[in-house]
């Protein structure tokens, strides 16, 4: 393959990138020299042990986040150049999110919740896309109901469709299946990498569980902010 033609493949590229924070004790070094490539369409476990700094990786990925050094570069764009409007930017278009804790917002119905994102980037057909997504999570008799009306793996179908809604070139998702029972986690998880498959989204997943890890193409295990 030529080398250029490789580089369009890799969506993300991190190089010697750290996380540190300053603390009563001295410095705290959270990340350290981590190099990745991932490539548009891959799937990567991100496995360790709590603190070994997982959910500050994808952070960092995603631009939610600015490294203490090293570089980012997202599809191609440097994470590391930008301010907060210019990440703010790559991560509406490019990225999609799944947490642990669902982070729906209260007020809003599941139809309402999966066309926020869309309504944001000013899309006049938000309510037939988030309609036709929640119908494909099962959710086609669910539209009007708030979180509060729903159950967790409900909420977590919701947040399923709210990522992908707006087809993201990258996806996510932190223990996705952590405040669920073990039932409901697996039928998220089929769900999950079925849509992943479907829109062919790079999928990059934080979780404790060997099992569900074994799942994805490639694993990354963190251990006290390097990756062994």
């Amino acid at each position: 393959m030529h080398p250029q033609a490789d580089r369009l493949n890799n969506i993300i590229v991190t190089e010697n990138l750290g996380k540190s924070v300053t603390t009563s004790d001295g410095t705290l070094h959270i990340l350290s020299s981590i190099d990745l490539i991932i490539k548009s369409g891959e799937s990567i476990a991100v496995i360790g042990e709590s603190g070994s700094g997982k959910s500050t990786l994808i952070g960092l990925l995603a631009g939610l986040d600015t490294p203490t050094s090293g570089t980012i570069h997202l599809n191609g764009q440097s994470l590391t150049r930008m301010d907060e409007d210019g990440r703010a930017a790559v991560r509406n278009a490019l990225v999609g999110f799944v947490f642990q804790s669902f982070q729906l917002l209260p007020g809003l119905s599941a139809l309402e919740n999966v066309m926020l994102p869309l309504e944001l980037g000013g899309d006049r057909q938000a309510k037939d896309s988030a309609t036709a997504l929640l119908h494909r999570v099962g959710l086609a008799q669910r539209l009007k109901h708030t979180p509060k009306q729903l159950s967790g793996g409900e909420q977590q179908r919701v947040a399923l469709a709210r990522a992908f809604v707006t087809r993201p070139a990258i996806l996510f998702a932190d223990e996705p299946t952590g405040n669920l029972d073990s039932k409901t986690g697996a039928h998220i998880i089929d769900l999950l990498f079925e849509l992943n498959q479907e829109n062919n989204t790079t999928l990059i997943l934080v979780t404790h569980d060997q099992g569900l890890a074994a799942r994805c193409g490639r694993t990354i295990r963190l251990a006290a902010g390097l990756i062994v």
